[in-house]
């Protein structure tokens, strides 16, 4: 499923074909995604892209009216097309651009959106209420704690709540907590302020050098030319069960939480 950093990678692809420009048609070929594409999304059609920018893993096109809402879901990907050609299977929808350029969403699985947002975009059910940026200055030591105070719930599924921090998924959650040696299982409420400022520098850090890296491609990600992300390279725990620890030698095991796939070194992280 793609996370933070691969729909910071394609924001920032498809950025320099829309920022500034005119949308001068949307085509919908295909409405059936998580929620049916609506005809509402043609308001695009002949207004100038004011804003691009990413809020979790939504990608917000800000427009002189209204805006668009564009969400991956599991297996999407947005590619942008000088020369567009015939659309392939679950090409769902194009954005074509005043300069010739046509952002294409492919999605197989169908569970990405596409959604048109009235007013400020920002106010929109999906993303109202959803928690500060984990690159952002909002994001604190303090926060988590304090959040985390009397939560039984499990600590990576608490840091993977969008209400909590958005845009940690599943592979970066098991990542960050490796890496401030937190075992994902623990109760968020029993994790001490001294280990939350560890766990904080932790996803600041996997998040960036994922970004840097275009990302990570382990089934369908691909970025807004087609390369894949390379960040798969450097996982430290994520689908390495039963391969040894980088940094102890013991056998990475696999768990579920939370209807997850979990990883984690028994010896690093108790």
């Amino acid at each position: 499923m793609p996370e933070l950093p691969e729909v910071e990678t394609t924001l920032r692809g498809i950025e320099p074909h829309m920022q500034g420009r005119k949308v001068v048609r949307v085509v919908v070929r295909d409405p059936r995604l998580r929620w049916p594409v609506g005809e509402d999304v043609q308001q695009a059609e002949g207004q100038q892209v004011v804003r691009l920018r990413r809020r979790g893993k939504y990608l917000l096109i800000e427009l002189e009216q209204g805006g668009l809402i564009v969400h991956l879901g599991m297996s999407g990907s947005i590619r942008v097309l000088t020369e567009p050609g015939l659309p392939e299977n679950h090409d769902h929808f194009d954005i074509e651009m005043e300069n010739g350029a046509c952002v294409r969403f492919n999605d197989p699985r169908r569970f990405g959106a596409f959604l048109w947002a009235d007013g400020e975009i920002e106010s929109h059910e999906l993303l109202s209420s959803l928690g500060p940026e984990p690159l952002s200055d909002a994001f604190t030591t303090d926060h988590l704690f304090r959040q985390s105070r009397g939560k039984r719930v499990a600590v990576k599924n608490f840091i993977m709540n969008g209400h909590i921090v958005v845009g940690v998924g599943n592979i970066y959650a098991s990542e960050a907590l490796f890496m401030a040696g937190i075992h994902p299982q623990r109760a968020a409420g029993r994790i001490s302020e001294r280990r939350y400022e560890g766990l904080v520098m932790a996803i600041r850090d996997v998040l960036s050098r994922a970004i840097r890296q275009g990302g990570t491609t382990l089934r369908d990600f691909v970025n807004s030319d087609g390369a894949p992300g390379y960040f798969a390279r450097d996982l430290l725990v994520y689908d390495r069960a039963g391969n040894d620890c980088f940094q102890c030698g013991a056998s990475i095991r696999q768990k579920v939480i939370g209807q997850r796939s979990s990883y984690y070194c028994p010896s690093c992280q108790r």
